[in-house]
């Protein structure tokens, strides 16, 4: 059974939500990368928008984590675990930042790609099963 059933209006948000996390994560990751690069790039804002995107990571997760439970719904291993997954690579990236301190625009922005990714394969094996 695939997670996303139109009957179920948690699954529609689910469904809807997938793009805004991969479309956020995307830009953002982008944009960190070109503020490796380039110092007018840098600042508040970035910071923000890179905690909105991952902090969409965790509302998908959660929203997932409710079919599961709640409606009873199957996401299929692989599903779950590129959503697990996301939610440990932002995890490892917040441990790395004091690290690579000096090349934390690059963590964030590989990371928000990497984000990207999985949220793409995650809807693709969604929509196959």
């Amino acid at each position: 059974m695939s997670v996303v059933e139109p009957s179920s209006a948690v699954g529609g948000v689910h469904d809807w939500f997938s793009w805004v996390v991969i479309a956020s994560n995307a830009l953002t990751g982008l944009w960190a990368l070109g503020a490796h690069w380039r110092r007018w790039l840098r600042g508040r804002l970035l910071w923000t928008s890179i905690a909105m995107a991952q902090a969409t990571v965790f509302v998908q997760a959660g929203l997932g984590s409710w079919l599961m439970a709640r409606e009873g719904r199957d996401a299929g291993d692989l599903h779950a675990l590129y959503g697990f997954s996301a939610l440990v690579a932002v995890g490892i990236a917040y441990s790395y930042r004091q690290q690579l301190r000096d090349r934390v625009f690059l963590l964030y922005g590989c990371t928000g790609l990497f984000l990207m990714g999985l949220g793409i394969r995650a809807v693709i094996l969604d929509s196959v099963g």
